[in-house]
C-alpha cells in the first residue's frame, strides 16, 4: 500500500519531513499538496520563538542545514505556492517542485511570493510561463481545495501528515511512526 505524504510548504515542520520523507520509508509516498490553514484542525499556536527554536533543533539533530526563515513566515499566505504544487503534481514534479519551494523558503529565507515559486520551479525544469498560468486557473485552485477537503474528511488536521490506508500520523514525528507501521506491516 502507497502511503500519502500530506504538506503544506508554510510549514516548516513538513519541511523538515519531506527532507526525510523518500529516505527513511520502506515505499516512497505520494506527496500531496494541501492548504493546512483549510483543514479545521489545530492552528500553531503560542510563542513563535519557542516554536522556531524547537524546529531549529530538530533541523540540527536530524542533520538537516540550518533553518533560515523567511520574513513574516508564520504569516504568509500559502495559496499560490500550494496552487503552484498542485499544478507540479499534476504534470509530475510534485516532489521536485515541493523540494525546491521548501528549500527557497527554509533554507533560502525567501518569501513564498511568486517570483520564489517561479525560481523554485525552474529548478525542477518545470517552465515559468505555465507555471504562472496555472496560479490563475480556476481548475488548479479547485484541485487543491479537493485535496485539502480530502485530507480533512481522512482525519488530517495539520501538517507534516502521512496516511498508511485509514491511519494518519502527522505532527513533527509523523515519519518515524509511519516508517514504523510500514516496517511493521512487511515483518
Amino acid at each position: 500500500m502507497q502511503p500519502v505524504f500530506w504538506f503544506d510548504l508554510g510549514s516548516p515542520e513538513a519541511y523538515l519531513a519531506a527532507e526525510r520523507v523518500m529516505a527513511e520509508l520502506p515505499v516512497a509516498p505520494e506527496w500531496v499538496p494541501i492548504l493546512e490553514a483549510g483543514l479545521g484542525g489545530r492552528r500553531q499556536s503560542g510563542d513563535a520563538t519557542a516554536r522556531q527554536s524547537a524546529i531549529e533543533r530538530a533541523a540540527l539533530s536530524q542533520h538537516v542545514q540550518p533553518l533560515r526563515w523567511p520574513a513574516d513566515w508564520a504569516d504568509q499566505d500559502m495559496r499560490a505556492a500550494m496552487v503552484a504544487a498542485t499544478y507540479a503534481k499534476q504534470i509530475g514534479r510534485a516532489v521536485a517542485f515541493a523540494l525546491a519551494a521548501f528549500r527557497q523558503a527554509f533554507a533560502g529565507g525567501r518569501a513564498l511570493d511568486e517570483d520564489t515559486i517561479v525560481i523554485a520551479a525552474a529548478a525542477c525544469e518545470m517552465h515559468p510561463r505555465a507555471v504562472v498560468q496555472a496560479l490563475g486557473r480556476g481548475s488548479v485552485a479547485a484541485a487543491l481545495d479537493a485535496a485539502t477537503a480530502s485530507a480533512a474528511a481522512a482525519g488530517v488536521r495539520q501538517t507534516p501528515a502521512i496516511a498508511i490506508g485509514d491511519v494518519v500520523f502527522e505532527g513533527a514525528d509523523a515519519v518515524e511512526r509511519a516508517a514504523r507501521a510500514l516496517e511493521g506491516e512487511a515483518a
